[in-house]
């Protein structure tokens, strides 16, 4: 078992510093994130090399439209969120330990290289939330940035300022989920807002960045929220791309209607009005 980074032992009993969640972990139990556990009063990064995704994919599937544009990456997932979201797209291994197999950093770094006759960039750490799983990604995307190859993150940006601002000269892109632009959605998926804010505007400062919002019918579609978001957005930089994602029925949603495409357009025509490159995806 790897040994975390970022925690503290109180006579045996841990506590986690990784996430805003400060998960207070007991002898022998997991943290909120189902990734980080106490194993004999030490917090170990269980999921440390436990793939349960691996895929070359276009770079624009992350998605990403102003980087490397028309290339592929090496796509990574593990297991495990520190967010609850019933409209989760990847809920069979974000919410449980999913089936996995273990590959080393090392091995991760031979794989991307070979794949550069295909178009190949570097790797993205995706599909679950990459960030739980922060020493698998800072070990790869060390090895990653030595062969010259780029390294890409795709987070729900709930991370505490010190581990992100450490890791993020290894990182050369980011799509944030900026799920929605209320505390109150940031509190029903146990987050908040102004972490995931706060994480945007500290990633923007040193990589190229995007951001993704999926809009939800009747729970983050209004125009007033759309008008917050994309305004907030373009105070950091009018340039940070936004794909408008659409909603379909998943987890615990999967009898809400998809998002209706003409709100889609009402929200992007909104979004225009204060950044440079909006974009629609999953239509």
């Amino acid at each position: 078992m790897k040994t975390a980074m970022y925690y503290e032992n109180k006579n045996g009993v841990v506590q986690c510093h990784l996430c805003p969640h400060s998960c207070i972990i007991p002898f022998g139990q997991r943290g909120f994130c189902i990734a980080r556990a106490n194993r004999n009063g030490k917090l170990v990064a269980e999921s440390f090399g436990r793939l349960t995704s691996i895929s070359l994919d276009p770079i624009e599937k992350k998605p990403f439209r102003h980087f490397h544009p028309g290339r592929m990456i090496l796509s990574l997932g593990s297991y495990g969120c520190n967010f609850r979201c019933d409209f989760c797209q990847n809920h069979e291994i974000s919410m449980r330990e999913a089936h996995w197999r273990i590959i080393t950093p090392e091995e991760v770094a031979t794989l991307s290289h070979r794949y550069v006759p295909q178009g190949n960039i570097g790797v993205a750490f995706t599909y679950n939330e990459p960030l739980i799983g922060y020493e698998f990604v800072r070990e790869c995307a060390f090895l990653i940035h030595r062969q010259g190859q780029q390294n890409v993150l795709v987070s729900n940006g709930y991370i505490n300022p010190e581990p992100l601002m450490a890791l993020l000269p290894f990182i050369d892109a980011m799509n944030i989920d900026l799920k929605a632009f209320t505390p109150q959605f940031y509190k029903k998926v146990d987050g908040e807002l102004e972490i995931v804010k706060a994480a945007i505007a500290i990633a923007a400062q040193t990589c190229h960045i995007e951001i993704t919002t999926m809009v939800i019918p009747g729970i983050n579609d209004s125009a007033d929220e759309m008008e917050s978001l994309a305004e907030w957005l373009s105070s950091i930089n009018k340039a940070i791309p936004l794909h408008i994602a659409r909603f379909y029925p998943r987890y615990k949603m999967s009898s809400t209607t998809p998002t209706s495409l003409s709100i889609l357009r009402s929200l992007a025509n909104i979004a225009e009005k204060h950044l440079l490159y909006v974009y629609l995806g999953n239509c």
